[in-house]
């Protein structure tokens, strides 16, 4: 299946999700990848130099070892790592990609901190629970045009992992996305007829006022996003679906992950295999990012 056909049979029910990977194509930002914003975090913050991220190290647990090995007496590393995103701005892509999902009702999730993709249309934060808000995890915080009532059924941008202007809300090391397992886990299996699996909650469980709604109830299509071993939280989540899915085939959906350039590990066949994702190779990242987006 090409691009331009998965997007034309399954927009009715899509959700993307979208990783930094739409930040670097094409990009003249001097740093645009996380490995590179830790590293220099790493070199403000220690006597060493590193040039890499070292083997045997995943990116979370490098971002603990900085925190616990930093000879900084006060430090804030979630609002410094903000600091780099400053700056950033949508380009063509960008537009694109964001117009088309709005045109077609698709929510867009997003593993990214910065703002480019709502800033693309000049949208606003919205709290659909503004007596609970917390800037710790605003998962319940979107931006759209409108306030947002259906997450899996309008176009919002949602932040899985933070959003930028809360600085206690970016989820960067192993730490950070255990508690965010935690919480998700609550959402899911507690609550008696709120938990997902529960049937007497008529669509109203624990998580339906949050982009969590999306992940159960929505075809999710992948894109910029490595989906490797350190995305610990969100491949947490697919296997929740997954189990969600066998346990309930009535409420199956479809997930793909788009990937241009070099070829998956065999580990990341595996993984995305096992938790239902269909891996679609496109010839380059241009084709990723370009003319199947859009609008005829």
């Amino acid at each position: 299946m090409n691009l331009k056909t998965l997007l034309k049979n399954y927009h009715p029910n899509m959700a993307l999700i979208v990783g930094n990977g739409i930040n670097r194509y094409n990009s003249d930002a001097g740093l645009t990848s996380w490995d590179a914003m830790l590293l220099e975090l790493w070199e403000r913050h220690t006597q060493d130099e590193p040039k890499d991220i070292p083997l045997g190290i995943s990116l979370t647990e490098f971002y603990d070892a900085l925190d616990l090995t930093s000879h900084s007496v006060s430090k804030n590393l979630q609002k410094e790592f903000c600091a780099f995103l400053e700056g950033w701005q949508a380009k063509a892509h960008h537009y694109r990609i964001m117009r088309w999902a709005q045109v077609h009702a698709v929510p867009v999730l997003t593993t990214n901190f910065d703002e480019t993709l709502s800033d693309c249309l000049q949208l606003s934060l919205q709290h659909h629970d503004a007596v609970s808000f917390t800037d710790f995890y605003p998962w319940s915080s979107c931006f759209a045009a409108d306030e947002i009532d259906k997450p899996a059924q309008q176009f919002a941008v949602w932040h899985i992992n933070g959003i930028k202007r809360y600085s206690r809300s970016i989820r960067l090391g192993l730490s950070h996305y255990m508690g965010s397992v935690e919480r998700a886990r609550a959402l899911i299996h507690k609550g008696g007829d709120k938990r997902l699996y529960s049937e007497k909650h008529q669509g109203k469980w624990n998580g339906y006022n949050t982009w969590l709604d999306c992940i159960f109830k929505n075809d999710l299509v992948f894109m910029g996003l490595g989906l490797d071993t350190s995305e610990i939280f969100l491949r947490w989540l697919l296997i929740e679906r997954a189990k969600y899915f066998k346990a309930n085939p009535q409420h199956k959906r479809a997930a793909f992950y788009l990937h241009a350039g070099r070829d998956l590990s065999q580990g990341q066949i595996i993984f995305l295999k096992s938790v239902g994702c269909e891996i679609i190779k496109l010839p380059s990242y241009d084709h990723l990012y370009g003319d199947a987006w859009a609008l005829r």
